[in-house]
């Protein structure tokens, strides 16, 4: 039996145990609205393009879109954030019950809007369509101290039932360094014990004693003022400071069109080319694909390595798709049968 086969035969194994996993997530949910306009003519206000309106689209983002991608994986996963009492945040919900997804943790305020991110695209009937401009519907405020609450406690239930948290901090406040050290709090055997994976967009060093975070390397180097660009030897200083600083187990930083990295505490980095071809359609979303499959092997058991390899995959599936997409148990196993997982030396 080749080492190929036994390594393929593993993750096939793992892959096939995600309907036996159940992942709570902790996030800032997001709307992922999409409007297209085929182009009619140039204004006569101003030189913009005037759009003739076709379709539009909304689906989970952010935090949400990590809830979305464990979904199709076939995690039992479980939702817990805050949204407003608006129509993003009723097609967030009408999407969940949909996908036969929990909802009791989708807490819903007045006082609170729906974080919103709406992109305008344009084209032709039969071409391609191009991102234009992208507006953004924040909350003024972040969720309240009587919703925080509830946040918590709803998290709190569900990780009894839960083989592993992640954590999708957007910096929208339904995932926060104080609420997820509340969840942590010695006493809370349960939560204290099960894997705790992050991803956190502007303040990953505030977050300390999870088991595993994604950064993408942007992140790494907003967080430690640095830059890495090509060199190794930068990167992998960069990644044990984050590993010490944080206190975790291990680190998968995305790199793009270089793949991805992993380390493991007493382990040799393992450096990931990407899966399929560089010639990237649409990177939105795509880290929330990757902590899904990142979490959901973690939680079915995999190695650091392992679940990379996995995340990986679906991560090179997911950027071929336009828009907020997903990568289901199906995607990733025909992935599997395509190539051989792969490292490159160093």
């Amino acid at each position: 039996m080749t080492k190929h086969f036994k390594e393929i035969e593993r993750l096939r194994k793992i892959i096939e145990a995600f309907p036996k996993v159940t992942i709570t997530v902790l996030g800032d949910l997001v709307a992922d609205e999409f409007v297209f306009g085929e182009i009619s003519r140039v204004s006569r206000e101003a030189p913009v393009l005037i759009l003739k309106h076709r379709e539009r689209s909304v689906v989970p983002g952010g935090g949400a879109n990590a809830v979305n991608n464990l979904a199709d994986l076939g995690v039992n996963v479980l939702p817990v954030g805050a949204i407003g009492d608006d129509e993003p945040g009723k097609l967030l919900l009408k999407y969940f019950r949909h996908k036969r997804i929990p909802i009791s943790g989708v807490l819903k305020d007045k006082s609170y809007s729906t974080v919103t991110k709406t992109r305008i695209l344009a084209g032709m009937t039969h071409n391609s369509r191009q991102q234009v401009v992208r507006l953004d519907r924040e909350p003024e405020n972040p969720p309240s101290q009587h919703l925080t609450r509830e946040l918590f406690l709803a998290a709190r239930e569900y990780l009894r039932a839960s083989d592993a948290l992640l954590v999708s901090d957007y910096g929208y406040g339904s995932a926060t360094p104080a609420l997820v050290n509340a969840l942590r709090q010695p006493g809370r055997k349960k939560s204290v014990s099960l894997p705790l994976i992050l991803d956190s967009r502007y303040r990953l060093l505030e977050y300390s004693g999870a088991t595993a975070a994604t950064p993408n390397e942007p992140e790494v180097e907003a967080a430690l003022g640095i830059r890495i660009a090509q060199d190794w030897d930068k990167l992998t200083s960069a990644a044990q400071q984050v590993i010490e600083r944080m206190k975790l187990q291990s680190l998968l930083i995305t790199r793009g069109r270089d793949g991805m990295v992993a380390f493991d505490q007493g382990h040799t980095p393992v450096d990931i080319p990407i899966f399929g071809s560089d010639e990237i359609a649409d990177v939105t979303g795509a880290g929330d694909t990757v902590i899904a499959a990142f979490s959901a092997a973690l939680g079915a058991g995999a190695t650091t390595e392992e679940a990379a390899q996995l995340a990986n995959y679906a991560g090179g599936i997911v950027v071929m798709k336009r828009g907020t997409a997903t990568v289901s148990r199906e995607e990733l196993l025909h992935a599997l049968e395509q190539a051989p997982p792969c490292t490159r030396p160093h």
